[in-house]
């Protein structure tokens, strides 16, 4: 059942995402306005959640799965990502927190870097 909680809220948040980036790309060309909407609205989003739920809001198991890892995840990993780095930040685990950061933002323009140039490459041989 907890897979299906999971994908449920994921298929959603996936569809949300894709709407949502394709609306706002259209609305202004040559900046990734969706892409940031969506960050940053899942960011504010799971945020949220989380601060709903350490007041005390109760949520069973299922439905928090629905929202925060399936719906929040797939609109955007970003969420994820900035809710664990405030975490370690208010826990008072800055270097942590900082290299959270400074990893995944650089780990992940260069994979994506890679990734083109791999991806490129791997069709150029057999086009």
């Amino acid at each position: 059942m907890t897979l299906i909680w999971v994908a449920a809220g994921g298929a959603t948040g996936a569809m949300l995402r894709y709407l949502t980036v394709r609306y706002l790309s259209a609305a202004v060309a040559g900046f990734p306005l969706g892409t940031l909407v969506v960050n940053v609205a899942g960011s504010l989003l799971i945020g949220m959640l989380a601060g709903t739920l350490l007041a005390g809001f109760k949520l069973a198991e299922g439905p928090k799965l629905f929202f925060q890892t399936g719906l929040l995840g797939a609109f955007t990993t970003f969420s994820a990502f900035s809710l664990d780095t405030l975490q370690l930040w208010q826990a008072g685990q800055i270097k942590p927190a900082v290299t959270n950061v400074v990893l995944n933002v650089c780990l992940c323009l260069l994979a994506v870097f890679l990734g083109m140039a791999l991806g490129s490459a791997i069709f150029e041989r057999f086009r």
